[in-house]
């Protein structure tokens, strides 16, 4: 089963265009993300949170085996890491890209030769990893890199603080979302990342991502063309609010979700300040999260399987 990339049919239509260009708009007074902090990116100097103006900044880009299987497959997710990003939060395990803004501009020019690279090195998928405050200059190079022969689906792989603005400009454009579900609670949520609303935030997108695009759809290959599949890493002392996230999936997206259930988590950034971000979980705590996945009926995602039970 192969399908063509959504936004191949926006391209025919013009659609495309009209979203690069609506998204380019918003750069005036920008409502791209959950903080709606309308500021003017077109400005200098930079004052919206996520400090990224006019061009997009790229840290790094390639072939990446290390993703979950059904969007790495055989020949690797075609990654784009953009720098910067509209959260705050205090573990990041990526901080020299979030934080510190480490790589180089980009003109749309240039990205969209980067998304034609990766489908000459026969990458399976786009994936733009943090890519909610870039959206605009995706867009506008998605349009040029589609123009010139790009196919591959796009995988929309953010933190999950997305705002409906975005989502409407992404529908029918994204074919994978691949969203975080980083806190059951928002106390937490406001201490360690600096957005209390973020549960609100985050579960109204993710609705909104499987209202899109479904439960997520493989190919003979076990590689995904179309869907939802959700991340939930597992942080010390209970503090993500696994049962939460978990009873949310179920009961009000889907019990076919794909979840991946991360254990990877280690002390990043400013972490140490706010134990118990210091240490990683125990095997009890990561057995307790799987515990709970289960329960509600996910599991991590197979390739190879049409669902998540």
């Amino acid at each position: 089963m192969k399908r063509p990339a959504a936004y191949r049919s926006l391209l025919r239509s013009g659609e495309l265009s009209r979203r690069a260009a609506a998204a380019r708009a918003h750069l005036h007074s920008c409502e791209l993300c959950g903080r709606r902090c309308g500021a003017d990116r077109l400005e200098a100097p930079l004052s919206g949170s996520c400090r990224t103006g006019a061009r997009a900044v790229v840290a790094s880009w390639g072939p990446h085996h290390g993703e979950e299987e059904p969007i790495r497959g055989s020949r690797g997710s075609g990654t784009v890491f953009f720098s910067y990003c509209n959260l705050a939060c205090e573990f990041c395990q990526n901080f020299e890209l979030s934080r510190l803004g480490e790589g180089r501009e980009a003109t749309p020019l240039a990205l969209s030769a980067i998304f034609l690279a990766l489908q000459e090195e026969g990458c399976h998928n786009v994936n733009l990893v943090s890519p909610t405050h870039v959206l605009p200059q995706v867009l506008e190079a998605l349009h040029l890199a589609a123009g010139a022969g790009l196919a591959l689906p796009v995988v929309w792989n953010t933190g999950g603080y997305d705002s409906p603005e975005a989502l409407a400009l992404l529908d029918g454009v994204v074919d994978v979302y691949m969203p975080d579900m980083k806190y059951g609670d928002a106390a937490t949520a406001e201490r360690l990342s600096g957005v209390p609303d973020y549960p609100a935030v985050n579960r109204a997108a993710v609705k909104e991502m499987h209202r899109q695009v479904g439960d997520l759809l493989l190919d003979e290959e076990g590689v995904a063309v179309r869907g939802l599949l959700v991340r939930h890493l597992v942080l010390p002392g209970g503090l993500a609010g696994s049962e939460s996230v978990f009873r949310f999936l179920a009961e009000e997206v889907s019990r076919d979700t794909w979840v991946n259930v991360m254990d990877q988590y280690h002390p990043e950034f400013r972490a140490r300040l706010h134990p118990p971000l210091e240490r990683r979980p125990t095997p009890e705590e990561l057995a307790e999260a799987h515990a709970l996945a289960a329960r509600y009926g996910f599991v991590r995602p197979r390739a190879g399987r049409p669902g998540s039970r």
